[in-house]
């Protein structure tokens, strides 16, 4: 702000990184990578769950599950699969080793931790490994 009878500050306006390069060809080519880091990966992995413990187990334990979802989502199916509700126990591990967090994704876990073609998720009732 600026005193009366005082001259106006002198504003700069710093050229931008983004539109200097290239004559603004970076700029594009970062929407672009942004564009395609938003779309979803329609890519499914199969997904093999195995009980563990006194886990009841399932009829069929193959299933193709869209590789982009977040293993939170992996768990949900599986309790509607099981016919568990929200407060029962479901504890999950992966190659019956680790438990993932639930944020994340079914395609790094499967290109981390596949096993034959299939990510194994181990389900139990009690904690069984620590």
């Amino acid at each position: 702000m600026a005193l009366p009878g005082s001259p106006e500050p002198h504003t700069r306006t710093l050229p931008s990184a983004w539109t200097s390069l290239d004559g603004g060809n970076v700029m594009h080519e970062a929407q672009e990578a942004l564009e395609t880091y938003k779309k979803k990966d329609a890519n499914k992995v199969v997904v093999r769950f195995k009980a563990v413990g006194n886990a009841p187990i399932m009829k069929q334990n193959f299933y193709k599950i869209t590789a982009s979802n977040r293993f939170q989502a992996v768990i949900q199916f599986l309790r509607k699969e099981l016919g568990w509700k929200q407060g029962d126990p479901l504890f999950t591990y992966i190659n019956l080793a680790f438990s993932p967090a639930p944020d994340d994704t079914v395609a790094n876990l499967f290109k981390s931790f596949s096993t034959d073609g299939h990510l194994i998720v181990n389900y139990s009732t009690t904690a069984a490994w620590g």
